[in-house]
């Protein structure tokens, strides 16, 4: 069975549960998800499907993409990744993946996303340090402060924490729970945040620290 499926942020709500207490979940869309490719230990040196998911129109799709997708015959996708699995031999090429089969409440879930952009920022925002004093006169409020050394080693350490591009980037969100599961609509709601924006691609696996 595939150890992951894809999905799309719709955004967040909240829900009631049995004993009553409001719990702020985010709305996935879970597949369906079409299986395109397999990779095997033999060929590939590992075992994993290649997924697609998010109808595309043929006419945004180039020739050799089209090609490879005819091969399942489900249509056309926006979206492809490869997800680990333990047996490639339960699924055939274009078979069809859904949340159904996938979750159930309970689970523990790992979400791998893209977080939000925000463009390049200070070391105050992006790494939240302290500043300097505020009152005037002071000129010195937001700066990050002296980076270097003396005359060894006369140069900046690389990782040092100083201002730049901020977001955008791979993040995964780990040990986070389904609340609820409704195959019918294609939608898991999930305790809490998930990485990126809405309708921002995710990548949601069975959670390896459970």
């Amino acid at each position: 069975m595939t150890k992951g499926i894809l999905g799309k942020k719709l955004g967040m709500t909240q829900i009631f549960a049995a004993d009553g207490k409001c719990v702020p979940v985010t709305v996935v869309e879970a597949g369906p998800c079409i299986v395109l490719q397999k990779k095997t230990e033999e060929k590939d040196g590992y075992n994993a499907l290649q997924l697609g998911f998010g109808a595309r129109k043929a006419q945004r799709t180039n020739k050799p993409a089209m090609g490879h997708f005819k091969k399942a015959g489900k249509g056309m996708f926006g979206f492809l990744r490869e997800v680990e699995c333990d047996s490639v031999d339960d699924h055939a090429i274009g078979d069809e993946i859904t949340c159904g089969e996938f979750f159930a409440a309970g689970d523990i879930i790992d979400v791998t996303g893209t977080s939000k952009g925000k463009g390049f920022q200070g070391v105050i925002k992006r790494w939240n340090f302290a500043g300097g004093r505020a009152s005037h006169g002071s000129m010195f409020h937001r700066r990050p402060g002296g980076i270097g050394a003396s005359a060894w080693p006369s140069r900046v350490f690389k990782g040092k924490k100083m201002a730049g591009q901020m977001g955008n980037k791979r993040v995964t969100t780990q040990g986070l729970e389904v609340v609820d599961v409704r195959p019918e609509k294609g939608l898991v709601l999930v305790k809490g945040a998930v990485p990126g924006p809405v309708n921002g691609l995710l990548l949601i696996r069975k959670s390896r620290k459970v």
